[in-house]
């Protein structure tokens, strides 16, 4: 995120705290598992869709003489940077007759302003941006644009992205496309390798990260960091909320998917590193965690990818000895991401459109956004030799893209519902109580499932038949 906007590192940081953990302000990631209802392809063959060249460009179908004027939301605030400047000069200079009005509205004022107006069916903008936490709020009630229909026609570009971030903006049932793919977030473990190093710990990235996928490998290093003062992550009850993450909470029958064999695993993996206490239960970026940083008594923790930029922001002094590997247990996981929507009551329809394919698909797009640590998703962008060349100075030179690349196709599909939002505290309050008065973790899981079913009963018959209009 060069030279972001100190606005956007906040909710950064807030999103990274709150996906990793139970401590802070209540979660917002929703979702469930739907591995098997990806959107029907209604747009045409991916395979004309291709880069002309090898530079990237999208053949796009939308006639670069189109003309009108887009209204777009953002919660990202680059206008003092020069980055609004700089894409509307690069969306301009291939459609050079829509005018661009960018509005900045803050993060939590932009939601809550989107769904009123979405409701009252008047005064919203042609095109907004959406983080996907607050996506289910508007994912009823028809008031977004199925962008498979025309003159959409998205699903050409289905090929072009992974299944998890196609699916992630559908609708509960899969079959609409409410928001176009834009970025990708794999959760990733960043550790000082000059620290493993001296502990006579795997320090190489790619052999760090194949030992700590079993579990014992990753509580023999863990209780290492632990002899030397220092902690191998952030939150106590991190394991099973990070397998949370990657299932969500109901598919797209909306059963519950959270009571298996799995999260019995990950509950028992949680109780561990609480009873080991290799955990402080607190996030790096807090006060008490940067001092904690700066001492090298936190030099490991799990986050999404953009986290590296954070860290050189907060931490310069300590570029060139941090490092990227996967996430431990066999895990990958989505940790955030956005969306563009087009807003059914929109009354520029085809030129929203031109403005959200561009700043999806094109390449001098991406370029932009890569320079705010936004992660493409979109293979005709990530398979360009600029991008899987890219090395990170900060991480020792690693060739962090490339890593990215390769994680977020590990990502699995999962769906999101509104309903999430008030699961978490729910589960959180189960796993915490799980873990403190050492219930058995099956009965804990058993009993989480129960519990939140029951209390939010009326919101889910509420959402079923919504769903079923």
């Amino acid at each position: 995120m060069k030279k972001f906007a100190s606005t956007f590192i906040m909710v950064l940081a807030i999103i990274m705290l709150v996906s990793a953990c139970s401590g802070g302000t209540a979660k917002t990631n929703n979702g469930g598992n739907a591995a098997t209802n990806a959107p029907a392809n209604n747009g045409g063959d991916a395979a004309t869709n291709a880069p002309a060249e090898d530079d990237g460009t999208m053949k796009s179908s939308i006639d670069p003489g189109i003309s009108g004027e887009v209204t777009y939301w953002t919660f990202l605030d680059n206008q003092k940077n020069g980055k609004d400047k700089a894409f509307q000069e690069a969306f301009n200079a291939v459609y050079p007759n829509i005018k661009l009005n960018t509005i900045f509205v803050p993060f939590g004022d932009l939601h809550d302003k989107l769904q009123t107006t979405l409701a009252a069916g008047k005064g919203a903008p042609d095109v907004a941006l959406v983080e996907q936490g607050q996506f289910p709020r508007y994912s009823t009630g028809n008031v977004l644009e199925d962008l498979l229909q025309p003159p959409y026609d998205a699903g050409k570009y289905q090929d072009l992205v992974s299944e998890y971030n196609w699916n992630r903006w559908s609708s509960v049932d899969g079959s609409k496309l409410l928001g176009m793919p834009w970025d990708v977030t794999p959760g990733v473990t960043y550790y000082r390798a000059d620290i493993f190093e001296e502990l006579g710990l795997p320090s190489d990235p790619a052999e760090l990260g194949e030992y700590i996928q079993d579990p014992e490998n990753f509580f023999t290093l863990a209780q290492t960091l632990k002899a030397n003062g220092k902690y191998a992550m952030e939150w106590r009850d991190s394991p099973v909320h990070w397998l949370g993450d990657s299932y969500g909470y109901y598919d797209d029958q909306m059963n519950w998917v959270r009571n298996t064999d799995e999260f019995v695993k990950f509950l028992d993996i949680s109780k561990r590193v609480n009873q080991l206490k290799i955990a402080p239960h607190d996030g790096i970026l807090s006060d008490k965690g940067k001092q904690r940083v700066k001492k090298g008594e936190s030099p490991m923790f799990v986050a999404g990818n953009w986290a590296a930029r954070s860290l050189a922001e907060n931490f310069p002094d300590q570029s060139g000895k941090w490092r990227a590997t996967t996430m431990p247990f066999g895990l990958n996981v989505g940790m955030g991401g956005s969306t563009f929507v087009i807003p059914s009551q929109s009354q520029n329809k085809e030129a929203a459109w031109a403005f959200v394919e561009f700043a999806t698909t094109h390449e001098s797009a991406w370029k932009l956004w890569i320079e705010q640590s936004v992660q493409p998703d979109w293979s005709h962008i990530t398979s360009q030799e600029w991008y899987l060349n890219h090395t990170n100075p900060y991480l020792g030179d690693q060739a962090d893209y490339a890593l990215y690349v390769e994680l977020a196709k590990k990502l699995p599909v999962r769906r999101y519902t509104r309903l999430d939002g008030m699961a978490w505290p729910l589960w959180v309050e189960n796993v915490l109580a799980a873990m403190d008065k050492n219930i058995d973790s099956k009965t804990a899981i058993q009993q989480a499932q129960e519990n939140i079913e029951n209390k939010l009963k009326a919101e889910k018959d509420k959402l079923i038949k919504e769903l079923q209009q």
